[in-house]
Parts: C-alpha cells; sequence; structure tokens
C-alpha cells in the first residue's frame, strides 16, 4: 500500500476482492502459501541481510527461529490445507428426524496484522500464513523499529503474492493508530502488553475480535538436579533459550530463574562456563549474540542495572557499548524482587536468578504475578510436575527445555491473561483467522407440532420429556398412556 492518504480506497477494493469469492478457491490459497514458500527460498540471502542490518542476527539464527521456522509452518499448512477446509458433521440427538448438521469453516473477511520488530519476518508471516490459508484478504503492517526488514517486506511481498489480496502498509505509531479505528473483521496484534491494550480498546469501536500475542515475565523452575549430565544439559538450554534468540529480546525467552538457595553457587558457575563455552572470552566478537534494537530499547535496560542493588547482584556479565547496541549476557543474583528488573518484562539479555528455601515455593512466586506466557521447568521430579501442571496457569508449560514449544504446528501458541489472547501456529492460526459456521439441514416431511403455540399444560409435559431425551416417556405421553410429573 503506497500511501496512508487512500487508505479507505485501498481496504475498499480489498474487500471488493474478497467479496468476488476468490479468496475462498482452495487452488488461491495454495497459490498464496506457494507464494510465501518461493518467497523465503528464493530471497534468503536479502531476508538474512535485513534481519543483519536491524538486529546483528547471525546467518544461522535467522534460519532458525525465522525462516527455516517459516519454511516448515508453510509445508505444513499446504499439507493440511484440504483437511483443515473441510466441513465435518456434527452429531445432533436421536430426536432430530430426518435432520443433518455439520460445521464449516468460512474466512472472516479483511484482516490486518500488526507485527513486532524481534521477528520481523516469522511474527509477520506464520499469521499471515493463517489468514491466508483461511482464505482472507490481509494488510501488515510491520514493525518500524525494524526498518530494513519492513521495508523488504513491502517490496517482496506484491511480487510473490496476489496485491489485490495482500498489501503492506510500512510507517510509525501514527499510522498504526490510524489502522486500529478502521473496520477489520480481525486484528491479530504481536507487541507489548501496554500497547496490546490499546489495540484492544480501539477495536472496541468496531466490535472487532482480536488476537493479542504479548508477552510478559517466563520463569523457568530449575531443580536441584542430582545428575551432572542433567545439569549441564539444563544450563545450556536455558542459557541458549535466552541469550540465543534475539540476545533475550522474546517474548518467550526466559525472564527469570527460580532455584533452592543452597543450589544456587553450583548453578552460578555452571552458568560461567556454560557461557564461556557458547560465547567465548568475548561474547561481542563471537558473532552469536544479536544486538539491542535500537538506542531507546538500550536505555530501558541500562536503567534497569543502574539501580545499585541490582547492579550489585551482578554475578558476570554486566558491560555494555551504547555505540554499537551490545549488552553482554548478563546474569543477577537475588536482586530485589521489587526492583524494575523483577516487576517488567525485561526483553533482553539480563538473567535474574531468584533463590528460594525450597524449589516448591516456585509455584507461589509464580502465582503472586501475572499469569506469563510460558513456563519452563527443569526437573525429574514428577511430583513437582504434577503440581505444576495443576496450580500454575500460563500460555504454555515446557519441561526440561525452553522455547521450543513455538516451532510444534500441533501445539496451539498463545498466551493467557496479560500475556494475551487467542492462539496460532498450525491448524491454530487456520482456525483464528476463520469463523465456525452451523449448518443445519431438515426435511418437510416430519415435525413436533407441540412447539408452535398455543401453550397448554400437555405440550409442557412434551417438552419436559423432550429435553431430557426420554424419548420412552416422550411416546408415551403423545399416546396418552402417562402423564409427566
Amino acid at each position: 500500500m503506497e500511501a496512508i492518504d487512500d487508505l479507505d480506497l485501498q481496504l475498499g477494493m480489498l474487500r471488493e476482492y474478497y467479496y468476488s469469492g476468490k479468496t475462498r478457491d482452495a487452488s488461491w490459497r495454495r497459490s498464496q502459501l506457494k507464494g510465501i514458500l518461493s518467497l523465503l527460498k528464493e530471497r534468503e540471502d536479502e531476508l538474512f541481510r535485513a534481519l543483519h542490518q536491524d538486529l546483528g542476527k547471525h546467518p544461522v539464527e535467522a534460519y532458525r527461529d525465522e525462516i527455516g521456522c517459516l519454511i516448515k509452518s508453510v509445508n505444513y499448512a499446504l499439507d493440511c490445507l484440504s483437511q483443515w477446509m473441510s466441513g465435518r458433521k456434527a452429531k445432533l440427538p436421536r430426536a432430530a428426524l430426518l435432520t443433518s448438521a455439520e460445521i464449516i469453516p468460512e474466512p472472516l473477511g479483511l484482516v490486518l496484522i500488526i507485527s513486532s520488530w524481534n521477528f520481523p519476518f516469522g511474527l509477520s508471516l506464520e499469521p499471515l500464513i493463517g489468514a491466508l490459508a483461511a482464505g482472507n484478504v490481509a494488510v501488515l503492517k510491520p514493525s518500524e523499529s525494524a526498518p530494513a526488514s519492513s521495508s523488504l517486506l513491502a517490496n517482496l511481498i506484491p511480487v510473490y503474492l496476489d496485491n489485490k489480496a495482500v498489501n503492506v502498509v510500512e510507517g510509525g505509531p501514527d499510522v498504526g493508530q490510524q489502522l486500529l479505528h478502521k473496520k477489520w473483521d480481525k486484528i491479530f496484534f504481536t507487541g507489548s502488553t501496554k500497547i496490546g491494550r490499546a489495540v484492544m480498546a480501539a477495536a472496541s469501536e468496531n466490535l472487532t475480535p482480536v488476537t493479542l500475542e504479548l508477552g510478559g515475565k517466563c520463569p523457568a523452575v530449575i531443580d536441584s538436579l542430582t545428575r551432572s549430565l542433567d545439569r549441564e544439559v539444563a544450563v545450556q538450554r536455558v542459557l541458549g533459550t535466552k541469550f540465543s534468540p534475539c540476545a533475550g529480546q522474546a517474548c518467550i525467552a526466559i525472564d527469570y530463574v527460580l532455584v533452592e538457595e543452597k543450589f544456587s553457587p553450583t548453578l552460578v558457575e555452571l552458568m560461567k562456563g556454560m557461557m564461556k563455552k557458547m560465547f567465548g572470552e568475548n561474547p561481542k566478537e563471537s558473532g552469536s549474540i544479536a544486538r539491542i534494537v535500537n538506542k531507546r530499547h538500550l536505555q530501558r535496560l541500562k536503567s534497569l542495572l543502574d539501580d545499585p542493588l541490582v547492579k550489585a547482584s551482578i554475578v558476570h556479565g554486566g558491560s555494555m557499548d551504547e555505540d554499537s547496541l551490545y549488552i553482554e549476557p548478563t546474569i543477577l543474583l537475588d536482586p530485589p524482587t521489587k526492583a524494575a528488573i523483577m516487576v517488567d518484562e525485561i526483553f533482553g539479555p539480563l538473567l535474574p536468578i531468584i533463590t528460594l528455601n525450597k524449589i516448591e515455593d516456585s509455584i507461589n512466586f509464580i502465582n503472586s504475578r501475572p499469569k506469563p506466557l510460558a513456563i519452563y521447568g527443569f526437573t525429574n521430579n514428577e511430583s513437582l510436575k504434577t503440581r505444576m501442571i495443576s496450580q500454575t496457569s500460563s500460555g504454555s508449560l515446557t519441561f526440561n527445555d525452553a522455547v521450543i514449544q513455538y516451532a510444534a504446528d500441533t501445539l496451539p501458541f498463545g498466551g493467557i491473561g496479560e500475556s494475551g489472547m487467542g492462539k496460532y501456529h498450525g491448524k491454530f492460526s487456520f482456525d483464528t483467522f476463520s469463523h465456525q459456521k452451523a449448518v443445519l439441514r431438515r426435511s418437510f416431511l416430519i415435525d413436533f407440532w407441540f412447539r408452535f403455540p398455543p401453550w397448554n399444560d400437555y405440550k409442557l409435559q412434551l417438552f419436559r420429556a423432550m429435553y431430557g431425551f426420554n424419548y420412552l416417556l416422550l411416546l408415551l405421553i403423545t399416546l396418552g398412556l402417562k402423564r409427566s410429573k
């Protein structure tokens, strides 16, 4: 979409194209999914360059977290599309003679997708896969904080997708505000809880349904593992999924760690050793750490560490280079739980460790805070696992690993409470952008005459039997052989 000035005209053209019925065809949906697949494969180098320019991502990280993950998602959608589009029969009671029913998924119409800067391709195209598979037309608003990626999407999407059905709108918060106050059939937003509230408020003007993929403080509970191999694997997975995905600038990255006080010295030493193994003596020069997206976000992270009590809790790292937007992966031990670093989502390469008397106290600690997008439990204690499943609430719960649930197409991805609403990935994406329409078909040959006025006690008796599915009683009352109590 070239200019925001002609937004109403462009939206009108998108709606008109949707009403033509073209996007409902399975062949059209497949062609759009194949277009995304071609974009990802043919323009891989350009995607790599944009992600490095915006965020300093290494190509391996870029492929792991975005490009490869998207290729997997498109292939899965292509394999399953026919099944997803098929209606399914609905079971009716025996009394519904000569009646059948089914549930048919239909597209919602014109949808708005607002994506985030930390995974600018993944968080733009993953929901778009679902929207197009479901047969919608869409407007995509990439984040202005990742300008190279946003520009590339704006240039490539018209080449690979039907530009009568998919438009890209670039711009800052003012453009986002203009978009939000238009009439949509669905708004899909990925970003902060603060902006999510504004999105929901704007959507309420037109009663537009929303999916909000937000974030929060995702905890990792690390039990005092007895086997050295388990400890090493756990530490590698914790650090790798904290600092590797966009330098911790990820909604599902581990935000803080909960551990028993007696195990914390061992854990800290294991972490220090693993940090050197993963990132070397000079992580900045390793090429394996993305940079902070901009100076404003770096200053926000710096302010978290400027609190004297927080700074005193640093046990590893802490250095930063403002000119190159770099913050060293940093571990903190027992910063004040009321400090900003333990209240606000960190969204960066800072990892607080909070010690507890016993690991079971982690459940109360987690429950005392807003419901997180994800909880990660590293333990072999089956009793603790059972308690975490039954006594905590979160968007997802993963044991003995982290972040990998995002890549599973058969699992719903989404938050609960302040961490978001709605879900997507795989068929959940298709369903998010679909309406499940009930279709019922009846014959003219039979009817239940007593469902129409005038009313009398006899008909009330018949209704009591009918809604109790007591067909024998219904027959007896009809024949005058029994009266209902």
